[in-house]
Protein backbone atom coordinates (compact mmCIF):
# COMPACT_ATOMS: atom_id res chain seq x y z
CA UNK A 1 0.00 0.00 0.00
CA UNK A 2 1.25 3.46 -1.01
CA UNK A 3 2.35 5.43 1.74
CA UNK A 4 -0.31 9.18 2.08
CA UNK A 5 1.44 12.07 1.92
CA UNK A 6 0.80 14.34 4.61
CA UNK A 7 -1.07 17.52 4.48
CA UNK A 8 1.35 20.07 5.88
CA UNK A 9 -0.61 23.57 7.62
CA UNK A 10 -0.01 26.68 7.45
CA UNK A 11 0.33 27.76 11.29
CA UNK A 12 2.24 30.86 11.81
CA UNK A 13 0.58 33.72 13.17
CA UNK A 14 0.55 36.85 11.00
CA UNK A 15 2.41 39.51 13.65
CA UNK A 16 1.56 42.72 11.82
CA UNK A 17 1.03 44.20 7.83
CA UNK A 18 3.99 46.29 7.89
CA UNK A 19 5.50 47.91 4.77
CA UNK A 20 8.69 46.04 4.93
CA UNK A 21 9.77 44.41 8.21
CA UNK A 22 10.02 46.23 11.01
CA UNK A 23 12.76 46.50 13.99
CA UNK A 24 10.97 45.47 17.00
CA UNK A 25 13.23 47.48 19.57
CA UNK A 26 12.98 50.52 17.58
CA UNK A 27 10.05 50.57 15.23
CA UNK A 28 12.19 51.62 12.26
CA UNK A 29 11.78 49.41 9.24
CA UNK A 30 14.46 47.68 7.10
CA UNK A 31 15.09 46.81 3.40
CA UNK A 32 14.55 43.48 2.69
CA UNK A 33 15.81 41.26 -0.23
CA UNK A 34 13.79 37.59 -1.00
CA UNK A 35 15.77 35.63 -2.68
CA UNK A 36 15.58 31.52 -3.79
CA UNK A 37 18.00 29.15 -1.51
CA UNK A 38 19.84 26.49 -3.46
CA UNK A 39 21.11 23.78 -1.04
CA UNK A 40 24.63 24.52 -2.52
CA UNK A 41 23.90 28.13 -0.38
CA UNK A 42 24.46 26.80 2.94
CA UNK A 43 22.45 29.89 3.84
CA UNK A 44 19.96 27.57 6.42
CA UNK A 45 21.33 25.71 9.89
CA UNK A 46 18.99 23.52 11.31
CA UNK A 47 18.72 25.02 14.63
CA UNK A 48 17.39 28.31 13.89
CA UNK A 49 14.30 26.83 12.57
CA UNK A 50 11.37 24.33 13.71
CA UNK A 51 10.52 22.59 10.19
CA UNK A 52 13.52 20.53 8.70
CA UNK A 53 14.51 23.10 6.34
CA UNK A 54 16.96 21.19 4.26
CA UNK A 55 14.42 17.98 3.44
CA UNK A 56 12.46 20.94 2.01
CA UNK A 57 15.21 22.04 -0.20
CA UNK A 58 15.27 18.49 -1.78
CA UNK A 59 11.54 17.66 -2.22
CA UNK A 60 10.79 18.01 -6.08
CA UNK A 61 8.89 21.05 -7.84
CA UNK A 62 9.57 22.92 -4.42
CA UNK A 63 10.98 26.30 -4.30
CA UNK A 64 12.30 27.67 -1.16
CA UNK A 65 12.96 31.66 -0.34
CA UNK A 66 14.88 33.39 2.15
CA UNK A 67 13.66 36.75 3.13
CA UNK A 68 17.00 38.45 4.44
CA UNK A 69 17.29 41.53 5.85
CA UNK A 70 19.70 44.99 5.19
CA UNK A 71 21.23 45.56 8.24
CA UNK A 72 22.03 41.10 8.32
CA UNK A 73 22.31 40.53 4.16
CA UNK A 74 23.91 36.64 5.10
CA UNK A 75 21.20 35.75 7.79
CA UNK A 76 17.60 34.55 6.79
CA UNK A 77 14.70 36.32 8.77
CA UNK A 78 11.69 33.42 7.50
CA UNK A 79 11.59 31.14 4.92
CA UNK A 80 9.02 29.89 2.36
CA UNK A 81 7.80 26.87 0.51
CA UNK A 82 6.52 27.37 -2.60
CA UNK A 83 5.51 25.16 -6.08
CA UNK A 84 4.07 26.57 -9.12
CA UNK A 85 0.60 24.18 -10.07
CA UNK A 86 0.45 25.49 -12.94
CA UNK A 87 -2.79 27.91 -12.25
CA UNK A 88 -1.47 29.02 -8.84
CA UNK A 89 1.58 29.02 -6.60
CA UNK A 90 0.67 26.91 -3.43
CA UNK A 91 2.71 27.71 -0.55
CA UNK A 92 3.72 24.57 1.72
CA UNK A 93 5.31 25.88 4.24
CA UNK A 94 5.76 29.57 6.27
CA UNK A 95 8.25 29.88 8.98
CA UNK A 96 9.98 32.93 10.91
CA UNK A 97 13.80 32.14 12.00
CA UNK A 98 13.52 31.33 15.98
CA UNK A 99 14.84 35.00 16.69
CA UNK A 100 11.76 36.06 15.02
CA UNK A 101 9.51 34.24 17.12
CA UNK A 102 7.78 35.16 20.42
CA UNK A 103 7.83 37.93 23.03
CA UNK A 104 11.77 38.78 22.15
CA UNK A 105 11.57 38.90 18.25
CA UNK A 106 14.20 40.87 16.70
CA UNK A 107 11.71 42.03 13.54
CA UNK A 108 8.06 42.06 12.73
CA UNK A 109 5.79 41.59 9.27
CA UNK A 110 8.50 38.94 8.38
CA UNK A 111 5.43 36.38 7.47
CA UNK A 112 3.37 38.38 5.49
CA UNK A 113 6.15 40.02 3.63
CA UNK A 114 6.89 36.30 2.65
CA UNK A 115 3.36 35.54 1.54
CA UNK A 116 3.72 38.69 -0.15
CA UNK A 117 6.66 37.32 -2.37
CA UNK A 118 4.34 34.25 -2.69
CA UNK A 119 1.59 36.59 -5.01
CA UNK A 120 4.33 38.46 -6.55
CA UNK A 121 5.90 35.35 -7.83
CA UNK A 122 2.12 34.26 -8.60
CA UNK A 123 1.50 38.12 -10.82
CA UNK A 124 4.68 37.09 -12.48
CA UNK A 125 3.90 33.90 -13.77
CA UNK A 126 0.61 35.06 -14.71
CA UNK A 127 -1.96 33.17 -12.46
CA UNK A 128 -3.26 36.68 -11.17
CA UNK A 129 -1.82 36.54 -7.97
CA UNK A 130 -3.50 33.48 -6.52
CA UNK A 131 -1.59 31.69 -3.49
CA UNK A 132 -3.63 28.26 -2.22
CA UNK A 133 -2.72 27.02 0.98
CA UNK A 134 -3.82 24.47 4.18
CA UNK A 135 -4.50 26.56 7.09
CA UNK A 136 -4.12 24.92 10.69
CA UNK A 137 -7.96 25.14 11.59
CA UNK A 138 -7.26 27.05 14.85
CA UNK A 139 -5.34 30.25 12.34
CA UNK A 140 -7.79 30.12 9.91
CA UNK A 141 -10.04 33.56 10.73
CA UNK A 142 -7.08 34.96 10.92
CA UNK A 143 -5.43 34.43 7.40
CA UNK A 144 -8.77 35.41 6.28
CA UNK A 145 -9.08 38.79 8.21
CA UNK A 146 -5.16 39.84 8.13
CA UNK A 147 -4.35 38.22 4.43
CA UNK A 148 -7.54 38.75 3.16
CA UNK A 149 -7.54 35.06 2.52
CA UNK A 150 -10.67 33.26 1.37
CA UNK A 151 -12.02 29.42 2.16
CA UNK A 152 -11.69 27.24 -1.08
CA UNK A 153 -13.25 24.41 0.83
CA UNK A 154 -12.49 23.26 4.69
CA UNK A 155 -8.97 24.63 5.60
CA UNK A 156 -7.98 24.97 2.26
CA UNK A 157 -7.86 28.81 1.90
CA UNK A 158 -6.66 30.92 -1.27
CA UNK A 159 -5.38 34.67 -1.47
CA UNK A 160 -7.68 35.97 -4.44
CA UNK A 161 -6.09 38.79 -7.01
CA UNK A 162 -7.55 41.25 -5.24
CA UNK A 163 -5.81 40.92 -1.54
CA UNK A 164 -2.55 39.22 -3.46
CA UNK A 165 -2.23 42.90 -5.14
CA UNK A 166 -3.02 44.79 -1.80
CA UNK A 167 -0.17 42.80 -0.04
CA UNK A 168 2.65 43.01 -2.87
CA UNK A 169 1.52 47.14 -3.72
CA UNK A 170 2.39 46.92 0.08
CA UNK A 171 5.69 45.19 0.42
CA UNK A 172 7.05 45.45 -3.41
CA UNK A 173 6.10 49.05 -4.40
CA UNK A 174 7.31 49.46 -8.13
CA UNK A 175 8.91 46.34 -7.88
Amino acid sequence: MAKKKRTRTIDIEIDKLTNSIEEVATGKTVATHVGLVLPEDKLIRAKDWRFDWIKELEQPHHEVYALTAEPHPGIPQGLISLEDKGDHIHMHLLESAKFNQGKGKLFIGVPPNLVAHACRISFLRGYGGVVAFVAKTKLRQHYIDTLGAEVMRGDRLFIGSTSAAELVERYFKGQ
